[in-house]
């Protein structure tokens, strides 16, 4: 499917009023609760189930599944970006009040990144065949580290780009409010929080390369991948304020996850030989199965365990919760 430019104006308004929407209503920075995060993770996902049943009577019923099939790989992926985002906030020990704010301009870069991989990645299919055989080998790798070395994530402040922004930019190693930048003695200096942003962001661009590939490997038409991305990145906020207390329970998610980023790897490269495109239906079913047994058998495995209390509360103090991070 190809789409004018009208469509693509279109969609990118609606994409950006409805940030707008959940910037102003937490302008306030207040914690967010369980019930709250809910409800928001509601609206996101009928807004993308919405989307797809708009392309449903536009363009058919192919065309909806495919975008379908898309934005429940990016959904299931997007389950991983919340373990990290949970490590990343743990670890510098993220005031909650600030942590929407962080995530809202973390979804603001992984749309941008994404958007780039999308254009260039099609593009590569398009024009060059074997490239789907080092995308699809790809897929493949990464779904096999994410099986068996899923455990082994790195501290946020070893990140290349971390290191690298707190050589460059002179940083103080505390949280001033919600502030990305403050000046202290007369110097503008970035705080702690513009460090977190940047391990979001930096986490964002490695998690992007490997969805954008797992939805090229479903269709190369631009405008459904960037929808299926967009829709599926917008709860990615909501959803970690209702999964951050849940995630010891996902204890075989990652399974699931690897599964369907080497099935995608394997689709694509079956897709330049004569064996030709897996049909779709094959696709979305492979998709809702393995997301439906990897969740079903870790909250099987996990029943009974203890989960932490999903009332809101009130932040605790910054200054007795903050890990103090020496500045370079």
């Amino acid at each position: 499917m190809s789409a004018s430019w009208w469509v693509w104006a279109a969609l990118m308004v609606a994409i950006a009023a409805m940030l707008a929407v959940d910037l102003f209503l937490h302008r306030d920075n207040h914690v967010i609760g369980f019930r709250e995060a809910a409800v928001w993770s509601g609206v996101w996902i009928v807004a993308g189930l919405l989307f797809g049943v708009v392309l449903w009577v536009w363009q058919g019923g192919e065309v909806a599944g495919t975008y379908y099939a898309g934005y429940l790989i990016e959904k299931a992926l997007s389950i991983d970006n919340v373990f990290v985002f949970a490590l990343i906030f743990t670890y510098f020990a993220v005031p909650a009040a600030v942590q929407h704010k962080v995530l809202f301009w973390g979804v603001i870069g992984a749309l941008l990144f994404r958007l780039v991989f999308i254009f260039v990645g099609a593009e590569l299919l398009e024009t060059f065949f074997w490239t789907a055989y080092v995308f699809g080998a790809f897929l493949v790798y990464t779904g096999y580290k994410m099986a068996f070395r899923h455990g082994g994530q790195s501290s946020p402040e070893r990140n290349l780009v971390v290191r690298l922004v707190r050589k460059v930019i002179p940083t103080d190693a505390r949280y001033h409010g919600d502030r990305f930048f403050t000046r202290i003695d007369g110097k503008r200096v970035a705080t702690l929080l513009f460090v977190v942003l940047i391990a979001v962001e930096a986490t964002d661009l490695i998690f992007a390369v490997d969805s954008v590939a797992a939805i090229l490997a479903i269709t190369t038409s631009t405008f459904i991948v960037w929808a299926a991305n967009a829709f599926a990145i917008l709860g990615l906020r909501s959803l970690y304020f209702c999964l951050a207390g849940l995630l010891r329970r996902f204890v075989h998610l990652h399974y699931g996850l690897a599964v369907l980023l080497a099935f995608a790897g394997v689709k694509l490269i079956l897709s330049e030989t004569p064996v030709g495109k897996l049909p779709l239906p094959l696709t979305l079913g492979v998709i809702v199965a393995t997301i439906a047994v990897s969740i079903g058998w870790s909250l099987r495995s996990t029943r009974g365990a203890a989960t932490p209390d999903t009332d809101d509360t009130d932040d605790t103090d910054d200054t007795t919760t903050r890990k103090e991070v020496t500045s370079s």
